[in-house]
């Protein structure tokens, strides 16, 4: 079975353009089949707010309404997606820019409004694997951003950890995927204020521990419990770390069941 390399870019390192332009370098050289997952909520922030479009938050999740989802879309399936795919075209590594609806490839449905009321917020429903392997075979490396359709002409904001998370397994079924979420950290710290207190592995037990003792931050909640699915569902190998994890052996966490 093939081995494919998926990799989700998130948090700073798609703000700072050096960077993004480094992750990218490194993205590009990677052998075999490879998907790139990339989010963009904290300049789709910024942005609101230069536009004057209130943004809502809820325990950190994005209340999306009309006004908002357009801003999105027009960021991430725009701006940030075609200027990934234009500077992995200049490296040499031929990739095709997708929203979820591009070749009807990601699929969700719109979140129930009880208890809370997200807007236009998705929830996946389905992965068109056969799509993406099609374009994995013929070499093209898919760039995803974070949103999805419904089938019914309305687009979703959907979390870019999620998708990642959902692609892997569903292509676990053809390749043998390593899953990897790289953001500005090197893992997952005992303690923010330390970059040396990476956490070498993670599994389900521990994590429940350091859950329960509140040792781990919110934020990262969301993204270990997608880690932890990934695996449950096939995926071979999960990360968390630095973008340098994909070249290097190193600045890294290494989750496991």
């Amino acid at each position: 079975m093939a081995k494919l390399q998926l990799v989700k870019i998130g948090g700073n390192v798609i703000e700072n353009r050096e960077a993004l332009a480094d992750f990218l370098a490194d993205f590009a050289t990677l052998q075999g089949p490879k998907i790139l997952v990339h989010g963009g909520g904290k300049e789709a922030t910024q942005l609101a707010e230069k536009l004057g479009i209130p943004v809502q938050l809820i325990d950190g999740r994005r209340v999306t309404d009309a006004q908002n989802l357009e801003l999105i879309t027009m960021l991430y399936a725009g701006k940030l997606n075609k200027t990934i795919v234009a500077k992995l075209q200049a490296l040499g590594c031929n990739s095709l820019g997708l929203s979820g609806a591009d070749g009807n490839s990601i699929r969700a449905q719109k979140r129930p409004t009880d208890p809370i009321d997200f807007g236009y917020v998705g929830d996946l429903t389905q992965v068109n694997d056969s799509f993406f392997k099609i374009l994995l075979d013929q070499g093209i490396s898919p760039v995803c951003c974070a949103l999805s359709h419904d089938g019914k002409g309305q687009l979703l904001n959907t979390n870019a950890d999620t998708i990642a998370a959902t692609l892997a397994a569903s292509l676990s079924a053809h390749f043998e995927v390593s899953l990897h979420y790289c953001f500005e950290k090197k893992g997952v710290l005992l303690d923010l204020d330390d970059e040396h207190s990476v956490i070498q592995t993670l599994n389900k037990s521990s994590y429940k521990q350091l859950k329960a003792e509140g040792v781990l931050h919110t934020g990262m909640l969301p993204k270990l419990e997608n880690c932890f699915a990934a695996l449950d569902a096939g995926v071979a190998q999960v990360r968390i770390g630095s973008p340098k994890m994909i070249t290097e052996s190193a600045n890294y966490t290494q989750i496991i069941n």
